[in-house]
């Protein structure tokens, strides 16, 4: 019996055939926290009775053998399937390094392929991630060829496992490391070339010498690697002797790696999530989003969601009340089938009923009314009952107006005869999805017929792995969420160039207005060149708007290309982008000008916005005195404050514009400009509001960060970590909030105060995590250490060991931060009149 682990190509990776799912049931991420056997292991072991230990190979002798040789056997018999699969793994590693030396050799020539930028970012942390993996392979190779009782390993696995935070490194990139590989593909032949086939060596004993992989599928091997380590380590500890030297060193890898597996599961972006097809491929969701069907000559609103080789049009079922939600496929259609008609040759379909612009525009009226009496009752404290009823009527509304606004055909095709109907508000989504079909459909695709079960568990699949949770209307949002922009923007689009050859230019402006993207302004053509010079001004009025998009376009004049479904003639877009409308970038008086590129065309733009509200905040003059490593009392005690005045301003600045920001508090700021930062605040400079404005958002993060980890001891106090360590233990509920509550009445005031302020903040960054990807476990794991660590281990913190950064007292600052994250508001009057009931010191 050989065991392979996520040998690719030479076990299908232990992919079992999925079974009917039971209703209501989702499938598991690809990265499985708590696995109890390898996939390998229970499918040999189902003759053994029990289901979890494998039969024994031939030779292992009759049932009478002592339990000890069994077990040493089966160790043996694990680790050799685990070297093997390593083996191919480190293969695969190399050939992804392969083409790095050349790539980076070429990147300081007069033609590089790639820039020093683009390799770093594709590449990062792979040499780092082989070299552990070659140690821990030549290490233990030998120890498996001279096996017998007195072999230990344990340490190797536990090696293994402290090292995983250069994993967590290369999760936190995974996402830009694909989307530069891609990007850098389509602007590169060459680099596409590379991409597309690279070579990976077979094991020794195969017969195959090598095979060709692309880089998408071998930048995703680490990530698939952590869990394959992780079944390993299960395997090995079912078959080690508790009194075995190697049993607690397997047991503490087991949990080094069970914890980081948790740690970043909600990191991961939702669209690398996948399932698994029947032949044991990997089926990735690349895109979702909700769309407008027209369907038996209405308009239906439909979740519609694209993945690797097939898109699949789906509804949410009407559900009773706690019970997990599902969809409902209405149809799909593998890629390989699936084609787009030209517009000339589409056939008619039925006329679509298009509502008058005066309607939708008395529509907007009675909302924009409706959320105004919102906020009158919530102002007056008005009854939650009349507050809902009208929040019911403002949703009724919205979602009436985004069903009926759209009127931009989207055709697809089935090439087994049938056609569907899609509705669109913009060109730009449109592109959008044609392009990312267009880009899978490059690949090597198969027509296939997905079976009732097949197609139950890929549905079942969706409400996991869907990146867009709720339909895009301003009453679904949360009430802290950003408005947007209400006002007036002027832009004045200059110019465009990088077009290949001339050709009839003009662009087109769009901003988002009541959940959806309406089209404000349109250049002039520009006719027969390659750099088009408009320098025209519009003004665009915000409803709320929160991005700017610019397209630009090739006119088309030939009236054959008409578009049966709305008699218009397509133009080509050339390309397109998209600006955040930062309140804190274009509310100013000057000018602020910008270049959009997109698909190698730049488009020069200049922007200002006239707010209907604009307000000025003047900076608090204080003592030229630092605020960083000085004791959080003194500096309150001199600002005269209750929360340190950078904490309030960084958590303003963040909730301003990097609440939604992906990887917020996580993705590190530029050094410089934190140091920057630092200076200022420690100077009391006056213009810090404006430095702030003008800083990038993860620098202020990282300085509030900074600010906290600087303190002569933590926020939560050196005195009382021991008894925040023995709280978060409780296992009684009612003990563990008693004994937490009683530990934050004990904390200082203004350390309190600060605690409070800064738990609010993080919980409306939360709030955002489906566009932020920050949970609160996430925001846990970022501030966790910082707020609990103890001061005496901060002379060893600058280490930052991989080792340390799992260590079980990290884990167990998380799980505090965690804790109070995850408990209602807690109001410090509140806590304050309840200290009369404990008279208990801590």
């Amino acid at each position: 019996a050989d065991f392979n682990y996520g040998a690719d190509e030479y076990d299908a990776e232990g992919n079992e055939e999925p079974k009917a799912l039971p209703e209501g049931s989702e499938t598991m991420p690809y990265i499985d926290e708590s696995p109890t056997m390898s996939p390998q292991l229970s499918a040999r072991g189902q003759e053994s009775g029990d289901g979890v230990s494998p039969t024994p190979a031939d030779g292992l002798g009759t049932g009478g053998e002592r339990d000890a040789g069994k077990g040493l056997e089966m160790r043996k018999l694990v680790l050799s399937g685990f070297l093997a699969s390593e083996e191919i793994y480190i293969n695969q590693l190399e050939a992804l390094l392969l083409p790095m030396k050349p790539l980076k050799a070429t990147a300081t020539t007069s033609q590089p392929v790639l820039t020093l930028q683009q390799i770093e970012t594709i590449f990062y942390k792979i040499q780092d991630i082989y070299e552990i993996h070659k140690e821990f392979y030549d290490s233990l190779c030998p120890k498996v060829q001279q096996w017998d009782s007195n072999v230990t390993m344990g340490h190797l696995f536990q090696k293994l496992a402290s090292q995983l935070g250069v994993y967590k490194a290369f999760v936190d990139n995974y996402k830009i490391a694909l989307e530069t590989a891609e990007k850098c593909s389509q602007s590169n032949n060459q680099f596409q070339k590379i991409s597309e086939e690279l070579k990976v060596k077979g094991p020794k004993d195969s017969k195959e010498s090598h095979t060709s992989v692309t880089m998408e599928a071998l930048l995703y091997k680490p990530i698939d690697r952590v869990t394959r380590s992780t079944l390993v380590l299960h395997d090995l500890l079912k078959h080690t002797p508790s009194d075995h030297p190697d049993y607690p060193l397997l047991q503490d890898a087991l949990r080094i790696s069970q914890n980081f597996l948790s740690s970043i599961n909600e990191d991961i972006d939702p669209r690398r999530t996948a399932v698994t097809t029947p032949k044991g491929e990997t089926r990735q969701l690349v895109k979702d989003g909700f769309l407008v069907e027209l369907s038996e000559g209405s308009r239906k609103l439909r979740h519609v969601f694209l993945f690797t080789d097939v898109l699949l049009c789906a509804k949410l079922k009407k559900t009773a009340v706690g019970k997990h939600q599902q969809y409902d496929c209405k149809w799909y259609v593998p890629l390989a089938d699936l084609v787009f008609p030209s517009p000339e040759e589409s056939e008619h379909c039925p006329q679509v009923h298009v509502i008058p612009d005066h309607e939708l525009e008395d529509m907007k009226m009675k909302i924009s009314a409706i959320k105004s009496e919102v906020q009158k009752e919530k102002a007056n404290k008005g009854q939650s009952r009349a507050i809902e009823r009208l929040k019911k009527k403002m949703f009724e509304n919205e979602f009436w107006l985004l069903l009926n606004s759209p009127a931009i055909p989207f055709r697809i095709h089935n090439r087994n005869g049938k056609s569907y109907l899609f509705l669109l508000s913009s060109d730009y989504e449109r592109s959008e999805w044609r392009e990312a079909i267009q880009r899978l459909q490059k690949k090597d695709l198969q027509a296939f017929v997905l079976s009732s079960v097949e197609l139950q568990v890929l549905t079942g699949s969706c409400f996991k792995l869907r990146t867009v949770h709720n339909i895009p209307v301003t009453s679904n949002k949360d009430d802290d969420e950003s408005p947007g922009l209400y006002g007036f923007l002027h832009v004045i689009v200059h110019s465009a160039k990088g077009f290949k050859q001339s050709a009839n230019l003009y662009c087109t402006l769009e901003v988002d207005s009541f959940g959806y993207f309406v089209s404000k302004a349109k250049t002039r053509v520009f006719r027969d060149t390659t750099e088009p010079q408009w320098n025209e001004e519009f003004e665009i009025e915000l409803e709320g708007s929160q991005s700017l998009r610019i397209l630009c376009y090739e006119k088309c004049y030939d009236k054959t290309k008409l578009n049966k479904d709305n008699n218009e003639i397509v133009d080509k877009i050339m390309g397109k982008g998209q600006i955040q409308l930062d309140p804190q970038a274009v509310q100013t008086k000057n000018w602020h000008m910008d270049v959009i590129e997109m698909n190698g065309i730049k488009v020069e733009f200049s922007m200002k916005f006239t707010s209907r509200d604009m307000s000025l905040k003047r900076t608090p003059s204080k003592k030229q005195t630092g605020v960083f490593g000085v004791k959080i009392s003194v500096v309150t005690k001199r600002e005269r404050s209750k929360v340190p005045y950078i904490v309030r301003q960084c958590i303003e600045e963040v909730e301003k514009r990097g609440i939604e920001e992906v990887g917020i508090y996580r993705i590190s700021g530029v050094a410089t400009d934190i140091q920057a930062l630092k200076a200022v605040f420690d100077a009391n400079n006056k213009d810090i509001l404006v430095m702030l404005s003008d800083m990038d958002i993860n620098a202020i993060a990282g300085t509030l960060k900074l600010y906290f980890r600087e303190l002569p001891e933590p926020l939560l106090t050196d005195r009382l970590y021991p008894a925040f360590m023995e709280g978060i233990a409780l296992s009684d509920p009612a003990a563990k909030e008693n004994c937490m509550m009683h530990l934050l009445r004990s904390l200082p005031d203004p350390n309190l105060i600060t605690f409070l302020f800064l738990l609010e903040h993080l919980k409306r960054v939360a709030e955002k995590e489906p566009i932020n990807k920050m949970s609160l476990h996430n925001l846990a794991t970022v501030f966790g250490p910082t707020l609990l660590r103890p001061s005496e281990g901060e002379s060893k913190a600058h280490l930052t060991l991989a080792s340390d950064i799992w260590s079980h007292d990290v884990m167990a600052q998380v799980q505090v931060l965690l804790y109070y994250l995850q408990h209602p508001p807690i109001s410090f009057t509140e806590l304050k009149r309840n200290t009369l009931y404990f008279s208990t010191d801590v």
